[in-house]
């Protein structure tokens, strides 16, 4: 699995945890909105790793 996989399947889980949190507690719950930042983190980290590797390989 490469690095862009990896992220990828970190962020659907990250997500299914966020989804699961958001309806326990509602989403303005501090735990919920900590996790959606951890999500929108990992969201950037998955553009920055694409963007890279776009531009050592442009045919991608």
């Amino acid at each position: 699995m490469d690095h862009l996989e990896a992220i990828q399947k970190h962020i659907e889980a990250e997500r299914t945890r966020l989804n699961q949190m958001e309806e326990q507690h509602g989403r303005l719950h501090p735990s919920v909105i900590r996790q959606s930042k951890k999500l929108d983190d990992l969201i950037n980290e998955y553009h920055k790793a694409d963007a890279i590797d776009k531009n050592r390989d442009p045919k991608r």
